[in-house]
């Protein structure tokens, strides 16, 4: 069966289908909740106007100021291993309660609801939303948890701010962390079977924010892990913040090399010896480096360049050989155990983005 509707809404709750089909649609608002899908299903957006037997265009006017593409309002209770959804509107779509979620065929350009990017100040505390696909369950929890009013009926939302769920404020019908995290892993997981590997790295990116922000399913030392993880390379796929903490890790082991670390100058060898009667006993030391002079003596272009050879050095978990005082050999230290890990979280996030 094939189905061609231009509408405003296309309502098929709790409708049952027993063959394939292929629903074409535009500019509809399309809720398929609690539908029994015995055989696959697909919902696709139509670029052209339909056309009749006649190779007429179909009269389209009553639809004027609608908004372009096809929008899905809810998958819930649906069995998604029939489903397919092709160039459609997922930014208001309802997922929870969906059966073999990890199994749904997402084709085509498929939108998701975007997080509001940018600098947001809550309270005394600043935060910066970089950009990703998240799901509706993500905005109506963070929504509710930052006590957002709900919006007024017919209110156009500002992209920055959370789309409250439809039983917002309600702490009961809305989904919790835990719950939005297994949707992300489940998504993730069609993606990643799909081939997707670059498009599922946002779906695990808001997986390990659910769990994060999870109180009771996620242990608290996991929870420190993952904001650890989150802070230095943003779940190993933000390469910029990695690179970023590189560099000023960096920076302060050259600061600290010149301040403390590098001596006044290097340690020459000295022989001492003694003499019993024809024989000569002779013992060659080296002083331990020692650092001496103000700061303005410390802090030169041609300690800068030793301090900053042996911090590139430590990168690559190379010792540089140059003379150290003891707090600059456990400065060196230090940077060869963090400054490595930094580099390899970047590369990570690199390779997460363009792996096929």
């Amino acid at each position: 069966m094939t189905l061609e509707i231009a509408a405003r809404g296309v309502r098929c709750e709790r409708t049952r289908w027993e063959s394939t089909a292929t629903v074409r649609l535009r500019y509809a608002m399309a809720d398929l909740g609690h539908a029994v899908l015995s055989a696959p299903v697909a919902v696709t957006a139509h670029p052209a106007p339909f056309t009749t037997a006649l190779e007429d265009a179909v009269d389209e006017s009553l639809l004027s100021g609608c908004r372009d593409g096809v929008r899905v309002a809810s998958v819930q209770g649906v069995d998604a291993a029939h489903l397919v959804l092709t160039d459609t509107d997922l930014s208001d779509c309802l997922f929870s309660g969906a059966f073999h979620l990890d199994q749904l065929r997402l084709e085509g350009r498929t939108v998701f609801a975007p997080m509001p990017a940018g600098w947001h100040r809550r309270g005394m505390r600043l935060t910066r939303w970089t950009r990703r696909r998240a799901l509706a369950e993500e905005h109506h929890w963070r929504a509710q948890s930052a006590g957002q009013p709900a919006p007024p009926p017919g209110h156009t939302l500002s992209p920055r701010q959370w789309r409250a769920g439809p039983h917002h404020p309600d702490p009961g019908f809305t989904p919790d962390p835990e719950d939005v995290a297994a949707l992300y892993r489940q998504l993730r997981k069609a993606f990643e079977d799909g081939k997707n590997e670059p498009g599922a790295a946002d779906f695990y990116y808001g997986e390990c924010e659910m769990r994060r922000h999870d109180r009771t399913g996620t242990p608290k030392g996991e929870r420190r892990l993952l904001w650890g993880y989150w802070l230095l390379s943003g779940y190993g796929l933000r390469a910029s913040r990695a690179f970023t903490w590189l560099l000023a890790a960096m920076s302060l082991t050259v600061l600290l090399l010149m301040g403390v670390g590098l001596p006044a100058h290097d340690p020459d060898p000295a022989t001492s010896g003694t003499l019993h009667g024809s024989k000569i006993s002779l013992h060659t030391s080296s002083p331990d480096p020692a650092l001496r002079g103000g700061w303005s003596q410390r802090m030169t272009w041609a300690r800068a360049e030793k301090a900053t050879r042996v911090a590139v050095n430590s990168v690559v978990f190379r010792s540089s050989g140059q003379n150290l005082t003891t707090a600059g050999t456990y400065i060196e230290m230090a940077s060869r155990l963090l400054e490595p890990t930094l580099l390899a979280l970047g590369a990570l996030a690199i390779r997460g983005r363009i792996k096929r």
